[in-house]
């Protein structure tokens, strides 16, 4: 068999910069995952990408295969018409994944027998993750639509697409699109529903493991209720990675606006490329869930590990890495599902080494952040953790200020209030300030100073 290269990518129209312009940062975690896919995808350069979509235009009954030679596609519907994307296409393979799957008694057709269907026309589930692993058209593509079969099918829907790969001698990289729960939160679009992040968490944590065949097995309430739209991809991918548990590295996940993105590599070659292409995401420094974590990172994990399952206070070594100060003031901020689970930290360091104040400000976040319970062990499992370290803080008018490279204090009187840098929904510096201000109590007309600070983010 061929070897395997996968890539499990959300669709949001919103993340590509032509439509949400400033608010396609709110996805940059995704953003950034898929950079770094795109970059261990152009290592592989594989003779042709194969895509399964779950908007692209289908029949119930059976699996649609676009076969064209030639497939466009633009974000006119999402206001950005001038934002168009060309690919050749695969031909031979197409029809070869046809015949694969009809060898194995799935119903197949060609997209061209039917002018609903939109031969070469490419849908948003194609587009959005392919202007970012492929923006130029550098690979010929095949887009495979979703068929109202059950997983199953859809299994063997992957593994058909690999024995079509094998039988024409082609080096191809299937990308799975598709979201995870749209049911997140009270704003989420598709209403608010507890099952979503259920859903999301048991998704995210298959996948990490390699075990794709137990997401056929996700309680049929579960996915109801969580609203999905990517689990039949995930499931094809399965398939066309082979044998369970299947090499797999979770880039990123987040859950913005309700709705849950994951992005993850599958695949020994796969790995393999990103492991030697992969630098630190443009927001910080540190890898993405999966990987080794930062040693700010895996000590503030560490602390909290230590404390919340065994009631124990870690006392940990000075952290031997030149590039961090030994004192500094910290935030450790932890997030479950995409959305914050408790943020505590310190301006001035208050502690004899950094290694002590991310001890300390971690177990804070973890028990005694005021807005959330304590930490339950069984919550450990998925935490994701991220540690700032300020720089110190500087005097500074508001015009000098910037809330994507500088966090502000705000100080009136005895009152102080702190809002770290580059943060979802904070665009400007009324906002920044804003926000700043009602977090140390101090109202719009009172004498303030400002303040502003640097942050290594440890993700």
């Amino acid at each position: 068999m061929s070897e395997v290269f996968g890539v499990l990518a959300p669709h949001p129209p919103i993340m590509v910069d032509a439509v949400g312009g400033e608010r396609a940062r709110v996805t940059r975690l995704s953003i950034d995952a898929l950079n770094r896919a795109a970059a261990a995808l152009a290592a592989y350069d594989p003779d042709v990408v194969v895509i399964t979509s779950p908007h692209a235009p289908s029949v119930f009954d059976a699996f649609a295969v676009d076969t064209s030679s030639e497939l466009s596609g633009s974000f006119s519907q999402f206001g950005a018409s001038h934002a168009s994307y060309h690919f050749h296409g695969h031909p031979p393979l197409a029809r070869e994944i046809i015949d694969q799957l009809g060898d194995i008694g799935l119903p197949a057709i060609e997209r061209s027998v039917d002018p609903r269907l939109s031969a070469g026309l490419l849908d948003h589930g194609v587009l959005v993750p392919m202007s970012y692993l492929d923006p130029q058209g550098r690979w010929p593509l095949v887009v495979v639509s979703y068929a109202g079969l059950d997983y199953e099918a859809h299994r063997n829907l992957g593994r058909a697409i690999h024995a079509a790969a094998d039988a024409l001698g082609l080096s191809v990289a299937m990308v799975a699109s598709g979201d995870c729960s749209h049911r997140l939160t009270p704003d989420a679009p598709a209403g608010y529903s507890p099952k979503g992040s259920e859903l999301d968490e048991t998704i995210v944590s298959l996948v990490r493991d390699g075990r794709f065949g137990d997401l056929e097995r996700i309680d049929p309430e579960v996915v109801e209720e969580g609203g999905e739209c990517g689990l039949r991809s995930f499931v094809a991918m399965g398939g066309f990675a082979g044998e369970d548990p299947a090499p797999a590295h979770v880039l990123s996940y987040e859950g913005p606006w309700g709705v849950g993105y994951m992005t993850a590599l599958v695949g020994e070659r796969a790995l393999a490329l990103d492991a030697s292409t992969a630098t630190p995401s443009s927001g910080g420094k540190g890898g993405m869930p999966g990987e080794a974590e930062s040693p700010p990172v895996a000590l503030a994990r560490q602390a909290i590990e230590a404390h919340v399952e065994r009631g124990e206070r870690l006392e940990p070594a000075p952290l031997d890495d030149p590039d961090l100060p030994p004192q500094a003031g910290t935030f450790v901020s932890l997030h479950r599902g995409g959305q914050l689970r408790g943020s505590i930290g310190t301006i001035m360091p208050t502690r004899d080494t950094l290694a002590d104040e991310i001890v300390h400000n971690a177990i804070q976040a973890a028990m005694r952040d005021p807005r959330f319970p304590p930490l339950q062990p069984d919550e450990i499992a998925d935490l994701d953790v991220k540690v700032d370290v300020l720089h110190p803080p500087e005097a500074c008018t508001i015009s000098e200020l910037d809330p994507q490279h500088y966090g502000v204090i705000v100080t009136s009187g005895w009152r102080r209030g702190l809002l770290l840098p580059d943060l979802d929904g904070v665009d400007d510096i009324a906002e920044q300030v804003d926000i700043a201000m009602r977090k140390g109590g101090i109202l719009a007309h009172e004498p303030c100073r400002f303040e502003r600070f640097k942050v290594d983010r440890y993700t």
